[in-house]
């Protein structure tokens, strides 16, 4: 026994340099996460470590991976073929066991940012490609207007006078400030507690903040032409969306998802039943479409649980529905550019995936019986054998372009995909086991998702912690969360970066410091 532990820890470190080298054949910048520790360099896809979870039966679809082009192979672990009468069904229906190979979509773009900042860029330099300050000054408008009609409205607020421009900037550092001490109150930054800070409290007095807050702004009021549930918050997302198009230039492969925006686990583990029960459910979803080489959301869709428009739930009949609608708005951008995306079971369709491939956007996607579109795909593929097949079998149906992989590892994953050869292989490579082989679409779906959870699990953690009540609030913050986010990866792309590296932590307190005008200060190295 000890022998064999022995050779399974001499083989270990073969295995993480194969992992490696094949993470870095993805062209996915491992670097933008900094704060990582010496564990940064090492392949978050691979289960090579001694903290891999390869032994869980539950982690089964967590340690699969990519690269791009294997040479084309007939697959040898195919699973038993189906029995006849389900081949005909499949025939009727225009899928077929004929497997013929393809090449992949043509990209020529090189991804990356657009413009060369220079070494000496401060957080704040980043910060502004996305947030400038003409929409500073935007809101230093309709935040004075609406408080002037407040107060026609319900009576002259003695307290109050026009907010400025450096006002506003150090309003919005304040609540950046909680992202990096993950205290929900920014109260407490004048409060005489854990989270307060005297450095930051005496650039602003607590009761001029709350004012700002009080009547903060980015539209005061509706025009008789908008109906939009966020027409509050709308034209800062537009105006948003579009730095973000001007300052980065995506990979090929992105993925299409859910970010991480729900409670602060460390809040829902201290605050009582009854906060808990003040708390307002979140009546909206937002969804991202996000560069899988770096982490950079590219494209952000807000959708509004009880809208009354054609995108609401009440207008659509079910939520795979709902979700090839999210899709649509969130690839509208994308169309004619040869992007390869990545969905999750409630996204995959074959009718999506179809209309996609049309406008020049191919795609990859996990299947499920339960949450996927799975209309006109071929019953005997979504259907489990009574007799579990080795690890590594899979059987492939191909439609024109669309192949449907069936494959087994500690349970039955089906991928739909017209972006990858069905001839084309991979291989995971676990710690213990070794390598187990699949098609090449199965290690490219999970090399890249895997990639942006981990992206999840250290940006989510910088998310700002104010919690407000109104819809139109709690997506701006978002938004605003995502851009800082974003800025800290330009600048770990930059030559900035090489001068001066900061942690993401570091980069936080950082631009909370230059926008509170505390420009001397710097977080310790």
């Amino acid at each position: 026994m000890a022998e064999g532990g022995g050779g399974a820890r001499r083989r270990a470190p073969a295995l993480l340099e194969a992992a490696r080298a094949r993470y870095e054949s993805l062209h996915i910048s491992d670097d933008v996460f900094g704060e990582s520790g010496p564990d940064s360099g090492g392949n978050p896809f691979y289960s090579t470590s001694a903290a891999s979870r390869s032994s869980s039966a539950a982690s089964s679809d967590d340690d699969e991976h990519e690269r791009p082009g294997p040479p084309p192979c007939v697959p040898a672990a195919a699973a038993p073929e189906p029995e006849e009468e389900e081949e005909e069904d499949e025939a009727g229906s225009g899928w077929s066991s004929a497997l013929r190979d393809r090449p992949p979509p043509r990209f020529e773009d090189t991804g990356g940012p657009t413009r060369k900042m220079p070494p000496s860029a401060s957080a704040m330099d980043f910060f502004q490609l996305f947030v400038p300050d003409n929409m500073l000054k935007n809101m230093v408008v309709q935040t004075n207007l609406y408080a002037r009609k407040f107060q026609e409205r319900f009576g002259s607020d003695g307290a109050w006078a026009d907010v400025t421009l450096a006002e506003m900037k150090a309003f919005l550092g304040y609540m950046v400030s909680t992202s990096i001490s993950h205290c929900e109150s920014v109260l407490s930054i004048w409060s005489g507690g854990f989270y307060s800070n005297r450095g930051l409290a005496g650039v602003m007095s607590q009761a001029r903040f709350e004012k700002i807050l009080k009547y903060f702004h980015v539209v005061a009021f509706r025009s008789s032409q908008v109906a939009h549930g966020l027409y509050k918050v709308q034209p800062f997302l537009d105006a948003l969306q579009s730095s973000f198009d001007s300052a980065f230039r995506p990979s090929q492969t992105q993925v299409l998802h859910e970010p991480l925006i729900d409670e602060d686990p460390v809040f829902i583990a201290t605050c009582t039943e009854r906060e808990l029960r003040k708390r307002k459910k979140r009546k909206f979803s937002l969804w991202v479409r996000q560069c899988s080489s770096t982490g950079f959301i590219i494209q952000i869709y807000v959708h509004l649980k009880e809208s009354a428009g054609p995108d609401g739930l009440d207008a659509l009949k079910n939520k795979p529905q709902l979700h090839g609608a999210v899709a649509r708005n969130l690839c509208r951008n994308a169309a004619g550019k040869n992007y390869i995306v990545f969905t999750g079971p409630s996204i995959t369709s074959l009718a999506l995936f179809e209309e996609f491939e049309k406008q020049g956007i191919y795609c990859c996607g996990l299947l499920s019986s339960r949450k996927s579109d799975c209309t006109g795909l071929p019953r005997s593929m979504l259907a489990s054998p009574a007799t579990p097949p080795a690890r590594g079998q899979h059987r492939i149906r191909t439609k024109g372009s669309m192949s449907l992989i069936c494959w087994y590892n500690k349970g039955h994953f089906r991928f739909l995909t017209n972006a990858y050869s069905p001839l084309q292989q991979g291989v995971i490579i676990k710690r213990r086991s070794g390598e187990v082989p699949c098609p090449l679409a199965v290690e490219a779906f999970a090399a890249h998702l895997s990639y942006i959870c981990r992206y999840d699990d250290k940006y989510s953690k910088y998310f700002i912690s104010h919690k407000p009540n109104k819809t139109w609030q709690q997506v701006f913050w978002f938004a605003v969360s995502i851009a800082v986010n974003n800025a800290y990866i330009l600048y770990k792309l930059s030559d900035a970066y090489h001068v001066q590296r900061y942690s993401r932590a570091q980069f936080g307190e950082r631009l909370v410091r230059e926008l509170l005008g505390l420009e001397d200060a710097s977080p310790t190295p």
